[in-house]
């Protein structure tokens, strides 16, 4: 079993979870972060840490896309370890349906 980070986390980018990382497995994209699933350890100390709860674990159904994005994303982007402000309109994007579609960047963050 893995973490995901899913699709709530886009444009919320909420970064509560990174701080608390024991193996600083989380990568910052322009607007949303992704867990390497090679380094996560399982240990689920990130989930109850998301604002968004954006942030699931792979077994839950439905995650096969989440799950390979992350990975993907994870090889991509830089690591970030530090937590940030959320973005001003967050709060506004929590929630909001359709959000990979919608919104999601392949851009890559600054990380660290």
């Amino acid at each position: 079993m893995t973490y995901v980070v899913t699709d709530n986390c886009i444009r919320c980018k909420y970064t509560d979870c990174v701080e608390v990382c024991p193996v600083d497995c989380f990568y910052e994209g322009d607007n949303m972060l992704v867990i390497n699933p090679d380094e996560c350890i399982d240990c689920g100390v990130c989930e109850p840490e998301c604002p968004a709860e954006a942030i699931k674990p792979d077994t839950e159904p439905n995650l096969d896309v989440w799950l390979k994005l992350n990975a993907e994303y994870a090889e991509k982007w830089p690591n970030i370890t530090i937590k940030r402000d959320a973005p001003a309109d967050a709060k506004e994007m929590d929630g909001v349906e359709g959000k990979l579609e919608k919104y999601f960047s392949a851009e890559a963050g600054t990380g660290d």
